[in-house]
Protein backbone atom coordinates (compact mmCIF):
# COMPACT_ATOMS: atom_id res chain seq x y z
CA UNK A 1 0.00 0.00 0.00
CA UNK A 2 1.16 3.80 -0.82
CA UNK A 3 1.17 5.70 2.18
CA UNK A 4 1.91 9.84 2.61
CA UNK A 5 3.49 11.07 6.12
CA UNK A 6 2.40 14.14 7.15
CA UNK A 7 4.27 16.54 9.28
CA UNK A 8 7.50 14.42 7.83
CA UNK A 9 9.63 16.85 9.30
CA UNK A 10 9.25 16.94 12.91
CA UNK A 11 10.26 14.29 15.71
CA UNK A 12 7.21 12.39 14.98
CA UNK A 13 7.52 12.24 11.68
CA UNK A 14 10.73 11.45 10.85
CA UNK A 15 10.00 8.56 13.22
CA UNK A 16 7.61 7.35 11.00
CA UNK A 17 9.59 7.43 8.10
CA UNK A 18 12.31 5.90 10.15
CA UNK A 19 10.09 2.30 10.91
CA UNK A 20 8.46 2.70 7.81
CA UNK A 21 11.34 2.78 5.52
CA UNK A 22 11.38 -1.17 5.17
CA UNK A 23 8.09 -2.15 5.96
CA UNK A 24 6.96 -5.17 4.32
CA UNK A 25 2.81 -3.60 3.88
CA UNK A 26 3.40 0.25 3.46
CA UNK A 27 5.84 1.98 1.37
CA UNK A 28 6.59 5.63 1.80
CA UNK A 29 5.26 7.28 -1.97
CA UNK A 30 5.42 10.86 -0.32
CA UNK A 31 6.46 12.54 2.19
CA UNK A 32 4.58 16.10 3.40
CA UNK A 33 5.82 19.28 5.63
CA UNK A 34 5.14 23.03 6.03
CA UNK A 35 5.85 25.52 3.03
CA UNK A 36 9.24 26.49 4.07
CA UNK A 37 10.46 22.44 3.52
CA UNK A 38 8.99 21.83 0.09
CA UNK A 39 11.41 21.02 -2.88
CA UNK A 40 13.98 20.10 -0.58
CA UNK A 41 15.46 16.59 -0.47
CA UNK A 42 14.39 14.67 3.12
CA UNK A 43 18.22 14.04 3.61
CA UNK A 44 18.70 17.80 3.84
CA UNK A 45 15.78 18.09 6.09
CA UNK A 46 16.46 14.70 8.38
CA UNK A 47 20.51 13.75 9.21
CA UNK A 48 20.00 10.03 9.00
CA UNK A 49 18.23 9.22 5.82
CA UNK A 50 20.18 7.31 2.66
CA UNK A 51 19.13 5.92 -0.23
CA UNK A 52 15.73 6.40 -2.22
CA UNK A 53 14.52 8.03 0.81
CA UNK A 54 16.95 10.34 1.50
CA UNK A 55 16.64 11.41 -2.21
CA UNK A 56 13.05 12.11 -1.79
CA UNK A 57 11.80 15.53 -2.05
CA UNK A 58 9.54 16.86 0.29
CA UNK A 59 5.97 18.26 -0.76
CA UNK A 60 4.08 21.30 0.52
CA UNK A 61 0.75 20.47 2.67
CA UNK A 62 -0.80 22.58 0.35
CA UNK A 63 -0.01 21.13 -3.19
CA UNK A 64 -0.13 17.26 -1.71
CA UNK A 65 -3.89 18.14 -0.33
CA UNK A 66 -4.69 19.04 -4.63
CA UNK A 67 -4.10 15.32 -5.38
CA UNK A 68 -3.78 12.87 -2.01
CA UNK A 69 -3.53 9.74 -4.15
CA UNK A 70 -2.59 7.48 -1.94
CA UNK A 71 -4.23 4.59 -0.11
CA UNK A 72 -3.53 5.82 3.53
CA UNK A 73 -2.08 8.66 5.22
CA UNK A 74 -0.03 8.51 8.33
CA UNK A 75 -0.60 12.23 10.38
CA UNK A 76 2.04 13.85 12.60
CA UNK A 77 0.80 17.80 11.50
CA UNK A 78 0.64 19.90 14.80
CA UNK A 79 -3.10 19.55 16.34
CA UNK A 80 -3.65 23.44 15.68
CA UNK A 81 -3.87 22.46 11.72
CA UNK A 82 -4.42 18.62 12.02
CA UNK A 83 -8.79 19.02 12.19
CA UNK A 84 -9.33 20.31 8.96
CA UNK A 85 -6.74 18.84 7.23
CA UNK A 86 -7.35 15.32 8.40
CA UNK A 87 -11.27 15.32 8.02
CA UNK A 88 -10.70 16.38 4.27
CA UNK A 89 -8.23 13.51 3.73
CA UNK A 90 -10.86 11.20 5.23
CA UNK A 91 -13.53 11.32 2.54
CA UNK A 92 -12.07 9.38 0.66
CA UNK A 93 -8.52 8.29 2.22
CA UNK A 94 -8.17 6.48 5.83
CA UNK A 95 -5.80 8.50 8.47
CA UNK A 96 -3.92 7.29 10.98
CA UNK A 97 -3.25 10.38 13.18
CA UNK A 98 -0.72 11.20 16.19
CA UNK A 99 -2.83 14.15 16.67
CA UNK A 100 -5.25 15.20 19.30
CA UNK A 101 -7.84 17.08 17.35
CA UNK A 102 -10.13 13.97 16.75
CA UNK A 103 -9.68 11.81 20.00
CA UNK A 104 -12.21 13.21 21.93
CA UNK A 105 -15.11 12.76 18.98
CA UNK A 106 -17.70 9.79 19.95
CA UNK A 107 -17.53 8.26 16.34
CA UNK A 108 -13.36 8.20 16.54
CA UNK A 109 -11.62 5.55 18.26
CA UNK A 110 -8.32 5.82 20.33
CA UNK A 111 -6.84 2.77 19.84
CA UNK A 112 -3.35 0.57 21.05
CA UNK A 113 -4.46 -2.33 19.54
CA UNK A 114 -3.47 -4.53 22.35
CA UNK A 115 -5.83 -2.79 24.66
CA UNK A 116 -8.96 -2.06 22.50
CA UNK A 117 -8.60 -3.14 19.36
CA UNK A 118 -12.22 -4.26 18.87
CA UNK A 119 -13.33 -0.88 18.41
CA UNK A 120 -12.02 -0.16 15.25
CA UNK A 121 -15.78 -1.57 14.31
CA UNK A 122 -16.27 2.88 15.24
CA UNK A 123 -14.95 2.94 11.57
CA UNK A 124 -18.27 1.50 10.20
CA UNK A 125 -20.32 4.58 12.49
CA UNK A 126 -18.16 6.77 11.54
CA UNK A 127 -18.74 6.34 7.75
CA UNK A 128 -22.03 5.90 8.21
CA UNK A 129 -22.35 9.42 9.97
CA UNK A 130 -20.12 11.24 8.27
CA UNK A 131 -20.85 10.10 4.65
CA UNK A 132 -17.23 9.35 4.20
CA UNK A 133 -15.22 6.27 2.50
CA UNK A 134 -12.21 6.71 4.47
CA UNK A 135 -12.21 7.42 8.24
CA UNK A 136 -9.32 8.90 11.20
CA UNK A 137 -8.33 6.31 13.17
CA UNK A 138 -6.06 8.12 16.16
CA UNK A 139 -3.61 6.88 18.97
CA UNK A 140 -3.36 8.32 22.45
CA UNK A 141 -1.02 11.06 24.05
CA UNK A 142 2.29 9.06 24.64
CA UNK A 143 1.99 8.75 28.30
CA UNK A 144 -1.46 7.08 27.84
CA UNK A 145 -0.42 4.51 25.30
CA UNK A 146 2.18 3.59 27.84
CA UNK A 147 -0.40 3.60 30.79
CA UNK A 148 -3.30 1.90 29.35
CA UNK A 149 -0.68 -1.57 28.28
CA UNK A 150 -0.60 -1.86 32.12
CA UNK A 151 -4.25 -0.94 33.35
CA UNK A 152 -5.43 -3.29 30.39
CA UNK A 153 -3.67 -6.35 32.56
CA UNK A 154 -4.64 -4.74 35.91
CA UNK A 155 -9.10 -4.61 34.76
CA UNK A 156 -9.26 -7.96 35.05
CA UNK A 157 -8.34 -7.93 38.99
CA UNK A 158 -11.37 -4.78 38.90
CA UNK A 159 -10.31 -1.54 38.15
CA UNK A 160 -11.39 1.07 41.00
CA UNK A 161 -8.52 4.18 41.20
CA UNK A 162 -5.26 4.87 39.66
CA UNK A 163 -2.86 7.60 40.48
CA UNK A 164 0.27 8.37 38.21
CA UNK A 165 2.87 10.58 38.23
CA UNK A 166 5.01 10.75 34.97
CA UNK A 167 8.51 11.76 34.31
CA UNK A 168 8.67 12.60 30.56
CA UNK A 169 11.27 12.88 28.18
CA UNK A 170 12.32 16.23 26.67
CA UNK A 171 11.65 14.64 23.12
CA UNK A 172 7.94 14.35 24.17
CA UNK A 173 7.91 18.51 23.60
CA UNK A 174 8.83 18.21 19.94
CA UNK A 175 11.91 20.16 18.12
CA UNK A 176 10.06 23.24 19.96
CA UNK A 177 10.09 22.31 22.87
CA UNK A 178 11.76 22.86 26.31
CA UNK A 179 15.31 24.80 25.86
CA UNK A 180 18.53 22.82 27.37
CA UNK A 181 18.53 25.75 29.75
CA UNK A 182 15.32 25.05 30.78
CA UNK A 183 15.59 21.67 31.47
CA UNK A 184 19.34 21.16 32.97
CA UNK A 185 19.24 20.67 36.56
CA UNK A 186 15.77 21.00 36.95
CA UNK A 187 12.43 18.65 36.94
CA UNK A 188 9.40 21.06 35.35
CA UNK A 189 5.72 19.90 37.12
CA UNK A 190 3.84 21.20 34.04
CA UNK A 191 2.76 19.63 30.67
CA UNK A 192 -0.16 21.82 29.04
CA UNK A 193 -3.51 19.18 29.09
CA UNK A 194 -1.45 16.27 29.88
CA UNK A 195 -3.05 15.29 32.55
CA UNK A 196 -6.32 15.95 31.25
CA UNK A 197 -5.60 14.27 28.45
CA UNK A 198 -4.22 10.87 30.07
CA UNK A 199 -6.97 11.04 33.07
CA UNK A 200 -10.04 11.10 29.59
CA UNK A 201 -7.82 8.72 26.98
CA UNK A 202 -6.87 6.07 29.68
CA UNK A 203 -10.91 6.26 30.66
CA UNK A 204 -12.53 6.20 26.72
CA UNK A 205 -9.79 3.88 25.63
CA UNK A 206 -10.21 1.18 28.93
CA UNK A 207 -14.27 1.65 28.29
CA UNK A 208 -14.38 1.33 31.64
CA UNK A 209 -15.21 3.92 34.96
CA UNK A 210 -12.39 4.11 37.15
CA UNK A 211 -11.35 7.01 39.65
CA UNK A 212 -7.42 8.26 38.01
CA UNK A 213 -5.51 11.38 38.24
CA UNK A 214 -2.50 12.24 37.34
CA UNK A 215 0.75 14.54 37.82
CA UNK A 216 2.75 15.00 35.03
CA UNK A 217 6.34 16.63 34.70
CA UNK A 218 9.54 16.92 32.28
CA UNK A 219 12.84 15.45 33.14
CA UNK A 220 16.49 15.80 31.62
CA UNK A 221 15.95 12.25 29.44
CA UNK A 222 15.98 12.62 25.39
CA UNK A 223 13.39 9.82 25.55
CA UNK A 224 11.64 7.57 27.32
CA UNK A 225 8.66 8.37 29.65
CA UNK A 226 8.41 6.70 33.02
CA UNK A 227 5.63 6.90 35.52
CA UNK A 228 5.02 5.76 38.43
CA UNK A 229 1.62 3.97 39.23
CA UNK A 230 -0.17 3.69 42.77
CA UNK A 231 -3.56 1.64 41.70
CA UNK A 232 -6.76 0.43 43.63
CA UNK A 233 -8.11 -2.81 43.07
CA UNK A 234 -11.61 -4.43 43.58
CA UNK A 235 -10.27 -8.43 43.83
CA UNK A 236 -8.06 -9.69 46.50
CA UNK A 237 -4.46 -10.57 44.84
CA UNK A 238 -0.96 -10.89 45.14
CA UNK A 239 2.27 -9.59 43.53
CA UNK A 240 2.82 -12.63 42.17
CA UNK A 241 0.45 -13.08 40.84
CA UNK A 242 0.05 -9.42 39.21
CA UNK A 243 3.59 -9.95 37.88
CA UNK A 244 2.18 -13.50 36.39
CA UNK A 245 -0.45 -11.09 34.69
CA UNK A 246 1.86 -8.62 33.14
CA UNK A 247 4.06 -11.30 31.60
CA UNK A 248 1.61 -13.45 30.09
CA UNK A 249 0.03 -10.40 28.87
CA UNK A 250 0.74 -10.76 24.93
CA UNK A 251 -2.89 -10.27 22.88
CA UNK A 252 -1.26 -10.11 19.23
CA UNK A 253 1.72 -12.81 19.56
CA UNK A 254 -0.37 -14.69 16.53
CA UNK A 255 -1.29 -11.82 14.17
CA UNK A 256 2.05 -11.44 12.81
CA UNK A 257 1.93 -7.99 12.66
CA UNK A 258 5.19 -6.39 11.57
CA UNK A 259 5.47 -4.22 14.69
CA UNK A 260 4.87 -6.54 16.74
CA UNK A 261 6.70 -6.57 19.88
CA UNK A 262 5.85 -8.47 23.49
CA UNK A 263 3.73 -5.07 24.73
CA UNK A 264 5.01 -5.99 28.37
CA UNK A 265 8.93 -6.44 29.54
CA UNK A 266 9.15 -7.18 33.38
CA UNK A 267 12.45 -5.89 34.67
CA UNK A 268 12.74 -5.31 38.26
CA UNK A 269 14.42 -1.70 37.80
CA UNK A 270 13.15 -0.03 34.56
CA UNK A 271 15.45 2.88 33.27
CA UNK A 272 15.08 4.84 29.83
CA UNK A 273 18.65 4.26 29.08
CA UNK A 274 18.69 0.49 29.30
CA UNK A 275 15.02 -0.64 28.67
CA UNK A 276 13.38 2.11 25.87
CA UNK A 277 14.82 0.12 22.99
CA UNK A 278 13.08 -2.89 24.34
CA UNK A 279 11.17 -4.47 21.10
CA UNK A 280 12.76 -1.85 18.89
CA UNK A 281 10.65 0.52 20.72
CA UNK A 282 7.53 -0.70 20.91
CA UNK A 283 8.00 -2.86 23.97
CA UNK A 284 7.17 -1.23 27.69
CA UNK A 285 8.68 -2.21 30.83
CA UNK A 286 7.44 -2.88 33.87
CA UNK A 287 9.07 -2.72 37.46
CA UNK A 288 9.19 -2.17 41.11
CA UNK A 289 6.05 -3.83 41.25
CA UNK A 290 4.71 -3.40 45.29
CA UNK A 291 1.63 -3.90 47.59
CA UNK A 292 0.77 -1.45 49.88
CA UNK A 293 -2.49 -2.86 51.43
CA UNK A 294 -4.88 -5.79 50.62
CA UNK A 295 -5.93 -3.23 47.56
CA UNK A 296 -3.46 -1.22 46.93
CA UNK A 297 -0.51 -1.76 44.46
CA UNK A 298 2.19 0.35 42.97
CA UNK A 299 4.81 -0.15 39.90
CA UNK A 300 6.74 1.84 37.56
CA UNK A 301 6.12 1.76 33.87
CA UNK A 302 8.49 2.99 31.33
CA UNK A 303 8.00 3.28 27.41
CA UNK A 304 9.76 5.27 24.68
CA UNK A 305 7.60 8.15 23.32
CA UNK A 306 8.22 8.50 20.02
CA UNK A 307 8.43 4.49 19.29
CA UNK A 308 5.27 3.13 21.40
CA UNK A 309 4.02 6.18 22.16
CA UNK A 310 3.20 7.83 19.09
CA UNK A 311 4.40 7.06 15.26
CA UNK A 312 5.14 2.83 16.14
CA UNK A 313 1.53 3.30 17.85
CA UNK A 314 -0.02 4.89 14.84
CA UNK A 315 1.92 2.09 12.74
CA UNK A 316 0.48 -0.69 14.88
CA UNK A 317 -3.06 0.68 14.61
CA UNK A 318 -2.56 0.72 10.68
CA UNK A 319 -1.46 -2.95 10.58
CA UNK A 320 -3.71 -4.36 12.62
CA UNK A 321 -6.67 -2.81 10.51
CA UNK A 322 -4.98 -4.06 7.37
CA UNK A 323 -4.73 -8.09 9.16
CA UNK A 324 -8.87 -7.20 9.64
CA UNK A 325 -9.13 -6.61 6.16
CA UNK A 326 -10.72 -2.83 7.15
CA UNK A 327 -8.21 -1.35 4.58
Amino acid sequence: MDVAILGATGLVGQMFVRLLENHPWFKIERLVASERSKGKKYKDIAEWPSGDIGEMEVEGLGDFLKDPDVDLVFSALPSSIAGEVEEKLAEKTPVFSNASSHRYEEDVPIIVPEVNGDQLKLIEVQQEQRGWEGFIVTNPNCSTAILVLSLKVLSEFELKKVNVVTMQAISGAGFKGLSALQIFDNVIPYIGKEEWKIENESRKILGLDFEISAVTTRVPVSHGHTEAVFVELGQDTTVEELRRAFESFDPLRDLKLPSYAKPIVYKEIPQPKLHRELGKGMSVTVGKLGKINEKMFKYVILGHNLVRGAAGGSILNAELTYRKKVI
